[in-house]
């Protein structure tokens, strides 16, 4: 008998990460052979059979499956609540004042010279974490652990993920700096590499701000069938299978983590480039381990949409004060911090 085709809408897809996420998610189920998901109409195309039920009876099934969003037979309702920027704005200005302060005094050089330090990778990976983008990370942890918790071995493998993962992104992103080492890049290529990293971080932070849809079509992410095949780890049953996932992680559809990746290849250094990866995962580290441990998040408090609009504000500010530096840097305009 030949499966039949139903299209679902899914509820809270964000990013490609979704995109990745949901197919993988189906696909696990035997009834779902096939399952094609697209961001630009947040909808979901499955092939199965489901023995004569209808398709409501079908999305609520499968939502079943899904760790991070659900399905249904009607579009979402997509309502921007700019009510919730009474608050987000205020918080952000109060980041942004906080961040000047620090900068002036000398105490924590987030930005200097137009180079992302230590710090800066730091709070990038705290936003990251608590972003709709981390939505790929927090649901390969989540199948993981629930996958583990059914086998009575619940913090072991929740160790090794994170063992696997800071260690990871502090070998590649050693890496990583190392090859850049191998062509010294010019002014112009350290300022190519700062502009393409202020970017990618506007296209987040307007992402994060859920007002313009047609950003999401920008965010970079890995080529899908790459990107797939590293999912796959999670169907292996093996003692270091967390620890290896933790690895799998940094090759990742995450934009946060890719503009990371790209300015590490331009400090041409292994330890430099090692550090800021380590700093990266470090800042993440708290909320993926708040997942892990208790399956939280912060999409489903009520003060989310706050959450991520100040969260969104800050990232592009993040991302202006990058531009402005590597304009800075080639000496377009005068440096934004006199140090």
């Amino acid at each position: 008998m030949n499966p039949h085709t139903y299209t679902f809408h899914v509820n809270g897809m964000h990013c490609k990460g979704c995109v990745l996420l949901t197919e993988t998610e189906l696909k696990n189920d035997p009834p779902v052979p096939s399952a094609k998901s697209d961001l630009k109409t947040k909808s979901v195309e499955i092939q199965g059979e489901f023995g004569g039920m209808g398709p409501d009876a079908i999305a609520g099934e499968l939502s079943k499956l899904l760790s991070q969003h659900s399905l249904s037979t009607e579009a979402e309702q997509t309502k921007i609540r700019w009510s919730e920027f009474k608050m987000a704005i205020p918080i952000a200005l109060g980041f942004v004042a906080l961040f000047i302060l620090l900068q002036k005094l000398g105490i924590v050089n987030l930005i200097r010279g137009g180079n992302v330090t230590y710090g800066t990778a730091f709070v990038i990976g705290i936003v990251a974490s608590l972003s709709t983008c981390m939505a790929v990370v927090g649901g390969l942890l989540l199948s993981m652990s629930a996958t583990f918790a059914r086998e009575g071995d619940a913090v072991r493998p929740q160790l090794l993920f994170h063992l696997g993962r800071i260690i990871s992104f502090f070998i590649l992103g050693g890496v990583i700096g190392a090859a850049g080492s191998v062509f010294q890049l010019g002014s112009i290529g350290i300022f190519v590499l700062g502009m393409a990293i202020g970017l990618v971080m506007l296209v987040l932070g307007l992402n994060l701000l859920e007002i313009f849809g047609w950003t999401k079509r920008f965010q970079p992410s890995m080529p899908k069938f790459l990107s797939k095949r590293m999912l796959g780890v999670t169907e292996l049953n093996h003692t270091l299978t967390p620890a290896l996932v933790g690895i799998v992680t940094f090759f990742l559809p995450c934009g946060f983590t890719q503009s990371m990746q790209i300015y590490t290849l331009s400090t041409g250094s292994f330890l430099t480039g090692g550090l800021t990866m380590l700093s990266f995962a470090l800042g993440t580290l708290p909320v993926l381990a708040l997942v892990s441990f208790s399956s939280m998040s912060i999409k489903d408090s009520p003060k989310a949409g706050i959450f991520f609009k100040s969260a969104g504000l800050i990232v592009i500010l993040f991302a202006i004060f990058n531009i402005l530096n590597s304009l800075a840097a080639i000496g377009w305009i005068a440096p934004l911090f006199s140090l």
